[in-house]
């Protein structure tokens, strides 16, 4: 993290925001000072010294309700990673504390942070800041807060702008915002009551969901649309909740309860699902069949829009081809300094051709010099599922694995998607019917969980389910892994509701016996809620209710301060 000088807040409002806090941006989110010495790299060498001509809407919006930005965050080059080590600067990681000497302990105990928005999950833990903003393709804002004992939050997409987002996956990139608690992001996002009617005085600290900019960016839902939807859903987004979940009904998706899970996990999930029961909710069961197919869809369909998106990074367009260094020369240049017995015998084609083949080679040469090698992976991966081989065999049949996805959710939900023609339970295809909720099998869910229904509820108001299937593991092993893909699990939880475009956050819960745990053995895991398109709201209020219970006891607060401040980043 570097910390560059603040800007003058020539966009505020007239009247004083409602409060102030510190402001951490993840590094592929465009910020501007006045002395143009801010970078926005993407934690690429290719876009190492590239200064933004405009900043990105959403830190504009930010500053207007108080924020300080102190500092852009590390991340994986390009957003694209689950452990924020594909950084041209450098890993984001923690070493944990040796007991015995009170330092840190060796680089071979390092542990991932998570990512890709790793850096902005350090700032959050280690109190540098009250806020950072990440961005979420496929679980990079909520995995990251899972392995740090944070909270993170994906709102619904097209929720909050993108423009000034440098784009990996266009169709999945969604604004993220971490803090220690729910409390500040739920203040940021909702505001006070987000139907009553305002003033306009009032309006000005209005929640971020009721501002749109959708002349910059397409994707962000119209300010018509938002108040059209709430006033849909009077009774929900606008009903003041007690201090309990009376009345709610929470899923617990089977598909989840993976051979991979680690046992502790699951043993916290179930205590998790009590703990709401305790509440005042009611656990139920429910199925969402196409989520084992989630993973795969997600790595075609994000690698293909990543492979468009990072073509223009050529030298030209974008990148310098000066910031690579003696790396990168063009044809003619190679040409030159051949030596004569390995110049070709015949004469070179010249004219128009000639020119094709000189650029292809610098392109070839900048871009191989200036991205990594996850990033390639995932470019040649692109481009591979979208050549006319392969298009209808990988990407046709990924996009309609995830229109089934929607449908799976739509389905389990009480609220109605917004965005689709609203139907029953059983009308979808691949989704179970209210015969077949009976046949579910039950048997390998965690033992004591409090399911109210065994045969499964026709319909919930959340999903609840852990963020991750391990806890942190060490970076040796992520990097000793014979294969890259292997750390593509990590996002196995996180992804459905990306490819949904459903908001999702991930918040630490209390593991058994927490308050015997010494410093190294602090573990609080973090579990999503999962709420229906655009009940980000209500999605936000259960998860400070959930999050503030969780937390009452004092045992349960000093292992979370433990679980979260056990190592030193780098």
């Amino acid at each position: 993290m570097y910390f560059p000088p603040e800007p003058a807040d020539t966009d505020a409002d007239a009247s004083s925001p409602p409060f102030t806090f510190t402001l951490a941006v993840k590094d592929n989110i465009a910020t501007r000072s006045p002395d143009d010495s801010t970078s926005t790299t993407c934690g690429s060498r290719i876009l190492q010294n590239y200064k933004s001509p405009f900043e990105a809407t959403i830190v504009t919006q930010l500053r207007r309700r108080g924020a300080r930005v102190v500092g852009k965050t590390n991340l994986d080059e390009f957003g694209m990673g689950s452990h924020s080590l594909f950084s041209h600067f450098g890993g984001t990681y923690e070493r944990p504390h040796d007991p015995s000497s009170g330092s840190a302990g060796s680089a071979g105990a390092a542990v991932s942070v998570g990512g890709s928005s790793g850096g902005s999950s350090v700032a959050v833990r280690l109190g540098d800041v009250d806020v950072a903003l990440g961005t979420d393709t496929g679980g990079s804002v909520r995995l990251p807060a899972a392995y740090g004992g944070v909270v993170g939050f994906k709102p619904s997409y097209g929720m909050l702008s993108r423009f000034g987002v440098v784009p990996y996956a266009n169709s999945l990139d969604t604004v993220g915002l971490l803090a220690p608690t729910v409390a500040p992001i739920r203040r940021l996002i909702v505001g006070e009551d987000p139907t009553s009617k305002r003033s306009e005085e009032q309006d000005q600290t209005a929640g971020l969901w009721r501002e749109s900019d959708v002349d910059r960016d397409p994707t962000s839902l119209t300010l018509a649309s938002r108040l059209r939807i709430a006033g849909q859903r009077m009774g929900y987004n606008g009903e003041t909740f007690a201090p309990d979940l009376r009345g709610m009904t929470f899923g617990i998706p089977l598909e989840y309860n993976i051979e991979e899970l680690d046992p502790r996990i699951r043993t916290a999930w179930a205590a998790a699902a009590e703990r709401l029961r305790s509440l005042g909710a009611t656990i139920a069961a429910v199925s969402l069949p196409s989520t084992r197919h989630a993973l795969s869809a997600y790595y075609v369909i994000a690698p293909a829009e990543a492979a468009s998106n990072l073509a223009r990074y050529d030298g030209v367009r974008y990148g310098q081809i000066g910031d690579l260094g003696a790396e990168v020369e063009t044809a003619s240049e190679a040409e030159a300094k051949a030596e004569p017995e390995t110049k070709p015998e015949t004469t070179p084609p010249t004219g128009e051709a000639d020119g094709e083949q000189d650029e292809a080679v610098l392109y070839e040469r900048v871009r191989g010099a200036g991205l990594g090698r996850e990033v390639q992976r995932r470019i040649l991966l692109g481009n591979y599922v979208l050549s006319s081989s392969a298009r209808d065999n990988y990407f046709v049949q990924a996009q309609r694995v995830r229109r089934v996805i929607v449908r799976d959710f739509d389905a389990v939900f009480r609220l109605p998607n917004p965005l689709r023609d609203h139907k029953p339970v059983g009308e979808h295809q691949g989704v179970y019917t209210d015969d077949a909720r009976g046949h579910i099998d039950l048997s390998d869910l965690p033992e004591g969980l409090p399911l109210a229904d065994k045969r499964g509820p026709a319909q919930v108001d959340f999903l609840l389910c852990p963020t991750a299937p391990t806890p942190a593991p060490r970076v040796a092993d992520v990097e000793a892994a014979p294969s890259a893909v292997d750390a593509y699990i990590n996002d196995v939880f996180t992804v459905p509701a990306s490819l949904a475009g459903l908001p999702a956050i991930s918040i630490p819960m209390p593991a058994a016996d927490t308050g015997t745990a010494t410093e190294a053995e602090a573990f609080c895991p973090g579990f999503q809620l999962i709420g229906q398109f655009f009940d980000d709201a209500r999605l936000l209020q259960v998860a400070e209710t959930v999050m503030t219970a969780a937390f009452e006891q004092p045992e349960d607060m000093a292992a979370l301060e433990k679980h979260r401040k056990t190592g030193v980043s780098t």
